[in-house]
């Protein structure tokens, strides 16, 4: 697919963006800074940002309970996540829904989600909607692998290709629900090929951490999608580097696993593409990681100096008037 310069540095900004963000979120959880439960995307980012890139910021994702990489990649406000994450009133939520909840309406990114499985269902209404309207907007639901043996997600694959509706259902295979390996719980060998019981398209990506490969990949079918041809299923092959949540120690995979995971570093294996290929320098390249330092700090001092929400809006945002 065909990029220019401007693209190829945006993704690796972005990538750069989540594994910072995400790196500092790790450190801030042990200082109490961070209120509730946290899910790190520190090894994900090629296939977040991949993904994202092929859209544009009228369509619309659901993400789920390891969302960071997606938001961040939608273009959140990064003051605005730290904020959210602290529980301070100038959080994208107010303070009040922290890491499983970060949504920027704007963008297109219409939330993650702390219901495993809980995106997709959402994700079809939300396509009908476009369907409906004659938007042109396609809608992306992103899940792990152990979510895909969810009712939910058989239920919502089935509507969504009954109905023709314009949605791809986009599983980042980590291989691990929390701490079942996913050939503990399922039979097939690749998720994708359940797009076989549906009567839709399956693809898969073998490297979800070439950043470039997930985004031909998702270029492709988001092509097909807004041209009317129906729902699809994308699955992409990584790994989170941590455990599953801040409250894992992650004891159940062998150092040898994650160290071997670790060496196929999606940040290092992008930069060093373009840098062999003479798309960017070393210093167009550091000048990405330096701005990214400068925006996180910024971040962390806004949500530092930010205030805390006052009881009294405790119940405001619960009803419609």
């Amino acid at each position: 697919m065909s990029l220019s310069k401007e693209d190829y540095l945006d993704m690796f900004l972005k990538m750069q963006r989540i594994r910072d963000i995400d790196m500092t979120f790790n450190k801030l959880v042990r200082r109490g800074f961070v209120q509730g439960m946290t899910h790190f995307s520190v090894g994900e980012e090629a296939a977040s940002v991949g993904a994202i890139h092929a859209l544009t910021d009228e369509d619309i994702i659901f993400s789920n309970h390891r969302g960071h990489g997606q938001t961040i990649a939608k273009g959140i406000d990064i003051g605005g996540m730290f904020a959210e994450l602290a529980g301070k009133a100038t959080g994208t939520s107010k303070g009040r829904g922290g890491s499983m909840h970060l949504a920027n309406i704007e963008k297109g990114n219409y939330g993650t989600n702390g219901i495993v499985g809980g995106g997709y269902a959402l994700a079809v209404g939300a396509a009908l909607t476009q369907q409906y309207e004659n938007t042109g907007n396609i809608v992306v639901a992103f899940s792990g692998d152990s979510a895909t043996n969810e009712g939910s997600f058989h239920e919502s694959v089935n509507l969504a290709a009954v109905w023709n509706l314009p949605v791809i259902f986009f599983i980042i295979n980590n291989r691990y629900g929390i701490s079942t390996d996913i050939s503990y719980s399922t039979k097939i060998p690749h998720l994708y090929l359940r797009a076989d019981a549906y009567g839709i398209p399956g693809h898969y990506v073998e490297d979800g951490n070439d950043v470039i490969a997930v985004y031909d990949k998702m270029k492709e079918v988001v092509d097909s999608v807004r041209a009317g041809n129906g729902p699809a299923i994308i699955e992409v092959e990584s790994y989170r580097w941590f455990g599953h949540s801040t409250a894992d120690a992650g004891a159940y995979r062998s150092k040898e696993e994650v160290e071997e995971w670790k060496a196929k570093d999606p940040l290092k294996k992008y930069r060093k593409y373009l840098l062999d290929n003479a798309i960017a320098t070393e210093e167009e390249l550091d000048a990405s990681v330096s701005q990214v330092k400068e925006e996180v700090e910024q971040g962390v001092a806004f949500a530092q100096d930010s205030p805390y929400p006052d009881l009294s809006v405790a119940f405001e945002d619960v009803y419609v008037d």
